[in-house]
């Protein structure tokens, strides 16, 4: 197997892509925090102190999927044409999923950014909530659906 992010000494290297096709690319990811029923209950009332747990988190997600290439060394620069993130409460195991969407056309894929996106938001939750939940736990942050360019399509089996 050929490393494309080493060249020939060894050391770490950006891909040059300059002559791949452009490409619809689209990627989905899914991260969870899990936290107290009680948190939950104050997330769902809206009565956490910082203000709407999904609202800022959305905006932490969206912005971290625009900001990858900052975040993340050899990432591309990407534009982006869509980015969303849904949230939903599993009440049963305590816990809040994510799921993120991202959509561009391009060189190169989308799938760090769509990760990037559920990551930034679980912190985001985290931390609006950690003044009344110390025990959260962020986990189960994977890549769900990938397609665009020559590597196909992937969906996560489950």
């Amino acid at each position: 197997m050929e490393f494309t992010h080493i060249d020939e000494r060894g050391k770490a290297k950006m891909v040059d892509v300059s002559e791949k096709k452009d490409t619809l690319r689209i990627a989905e990811a899914h991260g969870c925090v899990y936290l107290k029923k009680e948190t939950i209950s104050l997330i769902k009332e809206k009565k956490i102190e910082k203000g709407d747990v999904f609202a800022v988190a959305y905006v932490a997600g969206v912005e971290a999927a625009k900001k990858t290439p900052f975040l993340i060394p050899l990432c591309h620069p990407l534009l982006i044409s869509h980015v969303d993130l849904k949230f939903s409460i599993d009440e049963e195991k305590n816990k809040i999923d994510i799921h993120s969407a991202v959509r561009l056309v391009g060189k190169t894929g989308a799938e760090m950014e769509a990760l990037t996106a559920v990551s930034m938001a679980a912190l985001t939750i985290y931390d609006m909530c950690k003044a009344v939940d110390k025990e959260m736990e962020i986990g189960e942050i994977y890549l769900l659906h990938k397609e665009g360019g020559k590597s196909g399509v992937f969906f996560r089996r489950h």
